[in-house]
């Protein structure tokens, strides 16, 4: 296991909840966390209608939960316990999410065999043609709509289950900022589109003028998309495990991965 210089700061922007697992897994190759939640995930307002849905599932064929968070607040919504009738189909837009079912006690009948998108879900076989199929995705307050648009022109009656939402955190940046002035961050991690949106605004014009020159490690091309056109230098794209994105980041500042540099 490649360790990373002693006492490298790298910034992790994960939801608080979600950060320690990585963080750890930073201190164990020697360097040092640096929390900065980018990102506040909550429950939705708890509704009856929303109850109604997660109690009676076999009204859908199909039930598509497109991150781990939607499956852990569809179980806070519904006291903690989701039944999974018979004849009914669970998809999983990932590993993270099929382990979050897994854990309550769901089996999974569809997990993208690569890819932990939308688009990879949508490449699965089993969703192809969907003639008169009644499909439920549990998702978050204002998500991509590109997995709902495409199940309906597949022939699907589409149900979308809002069941978190996701805010920007009232934090206090003035450490990160100090940090940035003094050229004391050696990485960055960002794995959504609206934490990077997030971070950029809550730093500043002045203190994301010197982020953009931390090398970024993201988990996705979109999102290395997103990055390269808010002006970061140097990024690398990491698969979305904690592992993988440890290995990413120790190879980035070892300079045994060059990333992507944006000229």
């Amino acid at each position: 296991m490649n360790s990373l210089p002693r006492g490298a700061r790298i910034l992790v922007t994960r939801p608080r909840h979600q950060a320690e697992a990585l963080c750890r897994l930073i201190r164990e190759r020697g360097g040092i966390a640096i929390r900065f939640p980018a990102l506040e995930i909550k429950p939705m307002p708890r509704q009856q209608a929303r109850q109604q849905i997660l109690s009676h599932l076999d009204s859908f064929d199909w039930v598509l939960f497109i991150s781990a968070n939607a499956v852990n607040f569809a179980l806070l919504a519904n006291d903690g316990k989701i039944t999974k009738p018979a004849g009914v189909r669970f998809a999983a837009i990932g590993r993270a999410t099929a382990k979050a079912l897994y854990q309550a006690g769901l089996d999974v009948d569809l997990l993208p065999e690569s890819g932990f998108t939308s688009e990879a879900l949508l490449a699965a076989a089993p969703l192809q043609n969907l003639h008169d199929a009644s499909c439920l995705i549990v998702r978050g307050q204002g998500g991509r709509e590109l997995l709902g648009d495409a199940l309906r022109t597949r022939g699907a009656n589409v149900t979308q289950l809002e069941i978190y939402r996701r805010q920007k955190p009232d934090a206090d940046p003035g450490p990160l900022i100090r940090l940035l002035a003094e050229g004391q961050l050696q990485a960055a991690v960002v794995t959504s589109g609206e934490a990077l949106q997030n971070l950029l605004e809550m730093l500043g014009d002045e203190a994301s003028r010197r982020l953009l020159e931390v090398p970024l490690v993201v988990i996705s091309d979109r999102l290395e998309g997103l990055a390269a056109a808010r002006g970061f230098k140097v990024i690398a794209v990491s698969e979305p495990a904690d592992a993988a994105i440890i290995e990413t980041v120790t190879e980035l500042i070892n300079g045994e991965q060059r990333g992507r540099r944006i000229e």
